[in-house]
């Protein structure tokens, strides 16, 4: 009769840690609909663009943001704001040693290491940044809907480039730039749609 009970109790509290054992779903992002857009700024001028998403899984545990990781294919930077041979010069630069060299460094990645959940769809997200090899902590508001295991997300990302030795005429770096100045700031607008 104990023999019974005690196997009765150990089947009980299995379905049970199995009943609130969380479940997450490893959803893809739809690299061809998702969108990273870049802007940054000399004294004078400011450019923008767009680069492409390799790869990306949002992880979402009972309807809620708790991981992910978006891969980003550096190779793929392209100037939106300029033609002809000034979008092609600003292109090489960008992918030159003076900024992200990306015959080196081909990937840069954002791996969420915590993702806090505010009111409605808010959230606040902590992310290892890796760019050229180096990688930081950052921290940044995002907005992301979920529905079942289809989402959208919006982030905007604000990064201090120097961190990542993206030092090209920076102020920090060298001196009596002028115009050539190049602020430090880089801002990236992120949008990502979940893949069918």
């Amino acid at each position: 009769m104990k023999k019974i009970f005690f196997l009765c109790a150990l089947s009980i509290l299995t379905l049970f840690a199995m009943a609130t054992k969380p479940h997450t779903d490893h959803v893809r992002v739809d690299a061809e609909k998702s969108t990273v857009k870049w802007m940054g700024s000399k004294i004078t001028e400011g450019h923008v663009g767009i680069i492409n998403i390799q790869k990306g899984v949002l992880m979402i545990e009972h309807g809620t943001l708790v991981g992910g990781q978006i891969s980003i294919d550096m190779t793929s930077i392209e100037n939106t704001d300029q033609e002809g041979k000034w979008k092609a010069n600003l292109e090489g630069h960008l992918k030159s040693d003076d900024f992200f060299d990306v015959e080196k460094f081909p990937l840069a990645t954002i791996t969420i290491t915590k993702a806090i959940k505010g009111t409605e769809h808010n959230y606040k997200i902590i992310a290892d940044l890796t760019i050229k090899g180096i990688t930081h902590s950052i921290t940044f508001d995002a907005e992301v809907n979920i529905n079942k295991v289809e989402f959208f997300a919006a982030a905007k990302i604000k990064i201090d480039r120097t961190k990542w030795d993206i030092v090209y005429n920076s102020g920090n770096f060298f001196k009596d730039l002028g115009d050539k100045l190049i602020l430090d700031e880089i801002e990236f607008d992120i949008y990502l749609l979940s893949a069918k």
